[in-house]
């Protein structure tokens, strides 16, 4: 029987193809249909991820836990059970896709961060939001994974009412999250009627230390502090933290600079560990293979750690020794005419 370890390998090795059918093309007596067996029958999980990197972490009493989702690309795809139209920030648009949320760990100290655990996106499934399985991941994090860390960062789609109030009353965490520049608040006391933050007046004093806002549907008198920064001309960002030391944008930029760790995840286990790549029309051999994924690109980023490199320079140096010994001894040979 064909066990997990042997197709994560497969993923591991593997640099330009990720199906079945190239899999099966490359190894002796492996056929196609006991793969595709294998992918309908083993029951891989998100606790399969955490229990391959959890000891592997290195705390930190500052650690900072990461919240984002990604879209794992179909559009060619018309028979997947998973997929779904949805929105797709690389795509800036709607695009046929498998959702995936998933939650990292960073260590500021260390500058090393883990993925420790994701949620697929299947509303029709389990009738379950992003916020849901965020709010599940966040609680499993707190109350059982036993991590230490004292920041949640999110996107603005998970900046609800409900989940701030979550991390800053039921966990006690702080908050860093941007918030779309329509939210309305108001920087008095019970002021009406409220403001939309991009229609804010902001002095040189707010732009360089924030200012403290109310924000519609709070509980009345709470107050939040909210940040401007000008990412580029034209272009800002609205921020909000329960964080009331926090006096400097600048802090508030570098800290919510570490959530593109959760964006070089996705990023390298899209092109590393081929997780769009599965083309198996049932739900469960993509959850598998997702799996799989994951766990490969956990393999890889702790070799990267111990050994210095990056994941990419991991899986180019595999070709390494081939390319030595195809330009001594050319299988195929170039003639100039």
């Amino acid at each position: 029987m064909l066990h997990t370890k042997n197709y994560c390998q497969y993923l591991l090795s593997s640099h330009i193809n990720y199906t079945q059918t190239y899999y099966a093309a490359h190894v002796k007596g492996l056929s196609h249909d006991r793969i595709n067996r294998y992918l309908a029958r083993a029951k891989l999980r998100p606790s399969h991820l955490w229990k391959q990197v959890k000891s592997d972490i290195i705390q930190s009493p500052n650690g900072f836990i990461l919240f984002d989702d990604t879209v794992l690309d179909k559009q060619h795809s018309h028979k997947i059970e998973p997929v779904r139209l949805q929105y797709s920030g690389n795509a800036h648009g709607l695009i046929k896709g498998i959702g995936v949320v998933t939650c990292v760990y960073v260590n500021p100290d260390t500058g090393q961060f883990w993925a420790i655990d994701y949620r697929i996106y299947a509303p029709d499934k389990d009738g379950k939001s992003k916020l849901d399985h965020m709010k599940d991941m966040l609680k499993n994090v707190h109350h059982n994974k036993g991590l230490s860390y004292a920041y949640v960062l999110m996107d603005s789609w998970y900046a609800t009412k409900d989940m701030m109030l979550f991390i800053h009353e039921d966990l006690q965490k702080i908050f860093y999250c941007p918030v779309k520049s329509n939210r309305l608040v108001s920087d008095r006391l019970d002021e009406k009627p409220r403001h939309a933050v991009r229609d804010l007046n902001w002095t040189k004093g707010d732009l360089e230390q924030g200012k403290s806002v109310e924000i519609k549907g709070f509980p009345r008198g709470s107050l939040w502090q909210l940040f401007r920064i000008d990412v580029s001309p034209g272009r800002m960002e609205f921020v909000v933290t329960n964080d009331k030391t926090c006096r400097s944008v600048d802090d508030v930029r570098n800290t919510c600079a570490i959530r593109w760790k959760i964006e070089q995840l996705h990023r390298e286990v899209k092109q590393t560990c081929g997780i769009e790549k599965c083309q198996c029309r049932k739900g469960r051999p993509q959850r598998n293979h997702i799996a799989c994924a994951f766990l490969v690109w956990a393999s890889l980023k702790k070799i990267a750690y111990d050994t210095a490199q990056t994941i990419y320079q991991i899986k180019e140096n595999l070709l390494h020794d081939y390319l030595v010994n195809e330009l001594k001894s050319p299988s195929v040979m170039f003639n100039l005419a």
